[in-house]
């Protein structure tokens, strides 16, 4: 019996040991959270950073958060920032929290919802400034800091003027800095040091890849030789390969970036002015440039398309209606397909035009099912689109052929579409809240219930709408052309050529003006960008004016010019002028 106790215990120790170990490790990584209690002025932001391992000085009154001491391997920096310019609300008490990483020698500040990098990452550091304990306490104040934690740990509810916490200098561990999130010995940072003999011709340093990657997506390193020659009091090169390129990319940008970050230094030198550069090779993957990047004017695009949208549901629904008492006294085979068309898009216009509010009442549940008929009603409306152009040809081409059956259309324009979404929303993550940047307040994202911002969300966005769309603008423009050769030889044509570009002009809003979208690029990317959200959220009110020219133009025109209100005007033409021949 007292074996086993024996061992029990021993294993237990061993334990203990273990989870001390790891304790230590993820100790390296420290973070002081507490609400600043200040006044209602203007708020200011006191750094004094240098280099050392003696202490940091957490500090705040009515109108300051300063950040001082001595912790940093590399990093200096002074200086007053102003946090309102920032986006700090001063009429209210800022939660604020303070993190510091020595195995990165990167400290962050996070204030006001706000993020500020202090120290950024730059070589791996010899010696760490590590295990932050407590100082001696502080007086109370009337402003300052309330509820001080370490890492989620309360040290005190009361509002204190200062925290000071020393620290120790020991050797960094590079089987620390590990990614986090995988859990994985895959290191987010390494160091490689290259000594510059007097016979120093160049050199090339490669960085690590996993397993997993393959050898080309390694980034490569040319050191020239004129290196040695400008490097005149010291002859090592240190190079790190950081991987984990979120460290250096603060909140949302205008430029993302895609690859590893390189640091190069000289130590205790400034090199400039080389003749011959230093090289450095990336390998760049295709589907992380798709993802979307802030959007400009988006406050007057939202509003455009706000009204929009609900100018097009009216629309719609008239069109809904006068195309179902025209159906009662005409039998022509184009009004199911216009119909199908116009239930598509009053159906889409009014999701998107309550994706914002039931994003931000409803939540993550609600949109994913909104944001999943938003989907299915946007390629609907693709579809039924592509019918519309199809049915064009077979009016003009083929017109002694029987018509195709309104059920066929049905099933091509209300149920294939819903095939990839059922698809989609099996697969899961597909659907559900995006946020929308503006770029000039990317604190406030707009939310909306559509396809999330993950990669595998972005690919079938890509698949499924962008191909899509791209067949239907191409077949609408080739239907459009081969059209106008069929009528533009017409005596109608000729006694009526601005009645046929006004209704063939409008025509285009069958799909094509939906490819203003692939022209957003360039110096005129904010006039196509307004355009297409004009073009497309008006859509509906387009489509019915279309067909109310129609039926006015044939009322003027006493049915003998031409003809009925819809495409099937083209194919009685075109019987017409087949029995002349």
């Amino acid at each position: 019996m007292k074996p086993r106790q024996t061992n029990t215990l021993r294993d237990g120790f061993i334990l203990i040991i273990l989870l001390s170990t790891v304790s230590s490790e993820n100790d390296r990584d420290w973070d002081f959270c507490g609400t600043w209690q200040h006044g209602r002025g203007p708020l200011s932001l006191n750094i004094n950073l240098s280099t050392g391992c003696s202490h940091i000085l957490l500090s705040a009154n009515e109108s300051s958060l300063s950040i001082s001491g001595q912790i940093t391997a590399h990093c200096t920096r002074s200086g007053v920032l102003s946090l309102n310019q920032y986006g700090v609300d001063s009429e209210k008490d800022n939660h604020f929290c303070l993190y510091w990483e020595p195995l990165l020698d990167q400290m962050k500040l996070q204030v006001g919802g706000q993020n500020l990098t202090l120290c950024w990452p730059t070589s791996l550091p010899d010696s760490c400034c590590n295990d932050l304990s407590n100082g001696p306490n502080f007086n109370h104040t009337l402003y300052g800091i309330a509820n001080g934690k370490v890492k989620n740990d309360g040290l005190t509810d009361k509002t204190l003027g200062a925290y000071k916490f020393t620290g120790t200098s020991d050797s960094c561990s590079k089987e620390g800095l590990m990614y986090k999130e995988t859990g994985g010995n895959v290191p987010c940072a390494t160091r490689s040091e290259v000594e510059m003999n007097e016979d120093f011709r160049g050199y090339n340093i490669t960085s690590p890849v996993m397993k997993s990657e393959p050898p080309e997506s390694a980034t490569s390193v040319h050191l020239p030789p004129v290196l040695k020659l400008a490097a005149k009091n010291n002859s090592k090169v240190v190079c790190t390969f950081f991987k984990n390129n979120s460290l250096f990319q603060e909140g949302y940008e205008k430029v993302r970036i895609l690859s590893d970050v390189v640091g190069i230094t000289v130590e205790n030198e400034v090199i400039k002015d080389l003749p011959e550069p230093i090289r450095i090779g990336f390998h760049h993957d295709v589907i992380p440039q798709l993802e979307p990047r802030p959007v400009r004017h988006l406050l007057a695009l939202t509003s455009i398309t706000s009204l929009g949208c609900a100018v097009s549901v009216i629309s719609c629904v008239a069109l809904i209606i006068f195309l179902c008492r025209k159906s009662r006294r005409s039998k022509e085979q184009s009004i199911p397909i216009h119909l199908g068309l116009a239930v598509s898009l009053a159906f889409l216009n009014l999701l998107f035009f309550f994706t914002g509010v039931l994003a931000n009442m409803g939540g993550e549940y609600v949109c994913v099912w909104v944001g999943a008929g938003l989907h299915y009603a946007l390629l609907s409306s693709f579809v039924w689109m592509g019918i519309e152009v199809f049915n064009t040809f077979w009016m003009v081409y083929m017109v002694f052929s029987p018509p195709v059956k309104p059920c066929v259309y049905n099933l091509v324009g209300y149920v294939v579409p819903a095939v990839p979404v059922i698809i989609l929303a099996a697969v899961g993550g597909i659907y559900g809240m995006r946020e929308v940047v503006p770029s000039d307040d990317v604190s406030n994202p707009y939310r909306m219930c559509w396809m999330t911002n993950t990669y595998k969300a972005l690919l079938a966005h890509y698949v499924t709408n962008m191909m899509l769309l791209a067949s239907l603008v191409f077949s609408g423009i080739v239907m459009l052309f081969l059209v106008y050769r069929q009528i533009r030889t017409r005596d109608e044509w000729k006694q009526n050529r601005v009645a046929f570009l006004s209704i063939w002009g409008l025509s285009c809003l069958f799909g094509t003006t939906w490819g203003l979208t692939f022209l957003d690029f360039g110096p005129l990317s904010d006039f196509v960008l307004f355009l297409s959200c004009i073009l497309n959220s008006f859509q509906g009110f387009f489509l019915m004016l279309r067909f109310y020219m129609l039926d006015w133009i044939r009322k003027q025109a006493g049915g003998a010019g031409l003809g009925s209100t819809s495409t099937g005007s083209t194919r009685q033409h075109m019987l017409q002028a087949q029995e002349k021949n």
